[in-house]
């Protein structure tokens, strides 16, 4: 896979963890004005190797990759090491030379890469991206890895085929990650839930683009208001899958400008403990799943055991399972299964709530 030469985990638009502000504070933002645009011709070593130290000198986080990148999509390729080495030492047109101070002007005020090439990887796939939908990060393909091996070993038992193997992701944002469980899975159909509109619009586009439509049902609906309406779509599911807002409400201010100013807030902040809409989902997956079927979230490394503890009180329906570590080694993917409750004899095959 491509763009995989940035170190784990801030990868051109910064971690989803709070951080000191240092280099990244109030003053660095605001010095943003563009450079001149050079009088003569330049060829794109020298364009890139300017860049470089304008994003340097204004504190821009990986200035080196960042005007790469940016080079690299004006010749249409996904990494500059890709382009042909003889265009990289010939003089740039007028068009390309504007538009090259263009895209890296709008990385200059701290919009992240992906914002600014409108497009980046994830998996095996090449997603269309737009401010403010949230930028899916690197620790998320894990959580995907994870719920696909676990389908995998699902298929072929009863209560899969009952399921209709349905997958039901909440908060979907650009798509990332029921796009790619699709993809991977031809069998799979896939239910995509998001409060924002931009999101639905992006995800819609992505999986249109990708020839994913016909087995993805996309739907506006903020859980948190209206968990109603999510129900009446998402039943009989033999996974229920999020990446949600779990930051900390204090730790919001202290994120990088790349996140503050451009991400949608509302897909980063989970409330005073980072638990709001977690406990939703969780309140919510007993009626979503089907017996057995897995919830799978991807949480703040402070949250695991706080997850056991709030589900063994509050969901009796659900079973924590295990927590699994990303690959830094925090703690990060929450699995929970639900139980088969024992009842009284019944009549039909609905649903027990």
């Amino acid at each position: 896979m491509w763009r995989r030469s940035l170190g784990a985990g801030c990868r051109l638009f910064g971690c989803r963890s709070a951080v000191p502000q240092g280099i990244w504070g109030s003053s660095a933002v605001r010095a943003c004005s563009a450079p001149v645009l050079p009088a003569l011709s330049i060829t794109a070593l020298q364009a890139m190797d300017s860049w470089r130290k304008h994003f340097e000198e204004r504190g821009v986080p990986e200035p080196e990759e960042s005007s790469h990148y940016i080079m690299a999509h004006l010749f249409g390729a996904k990494t500059i090491q890709s382009v042909e080495q003889g265009k990289l030492t010939e003089f740039l047109s007028r068009e390309e030379t504007e538009q090259m101070w263009k895209l890296c002007t709008r990385r200059l005020s701290r919009m992240p890469v992906q914002y600014v090439i409108e497009e980046w990887d994830f998996r095996d796939l090449t997603l269309k991206m737009r401010p403010p939908v949230f930028i899916p990060r690197p620790e998320t393909e894990e959580l995907v890895e994870l719920v696909l091996t676990d389908l995998e070993t699902m298929c072929g038992t009863e209560d899969a085929l009952d399921a209709l193997h349905t997958c039901v992701e909440v908060g979907c944002g650009s798509g990332a990650i029921s796009l790619s469980l699709l993809r991977s899975r031809p069998q799979l159909k896939a239910i995509a839930v998001d409060q924002s509109q931009q999101a639905v619009d992006l995800t819609r586009e992505n999986a249109l683009r990708l020839g994913l439509q016909d087995r993805l049902q996309i739907h506006h609906i903020d859980v948190m208001k209206d968990p109603e309406a999510a129900l009446s779509l998402c039943t009989r599911a033999s996974a229920l899958v999020s990446n949600p807002p779990y930051l900390f409400s204090e730790d919001m201010s202290k994120l990088e400008p790349e996140i503050l100013r451009f991400e949608d807030p509302s897909a980063l902040d989970g409330g005073e403990d980072g638990l709001n809409v977690i406990k939703q989902i969780l309140t919510m997956a007993p009626k979503i799943l089907s017996d057995h079927g897995r919830a799978y979230l991807e949480v703040d490394p402070r949250h695991p055991s706080l997850i056991q503890q709030w589900v063994e009180v509050n969901v009796k329906e659900l079973r924590y399972v295990e927590t699994r570590h990303d690959i830094t080694g925090r703690p990060r993917f929450c699995i929970l299964q639900k139980r088969e409750l024992i009842q009284g004899p019944r009549v039909g095959s609905g649903l027990r709530n």
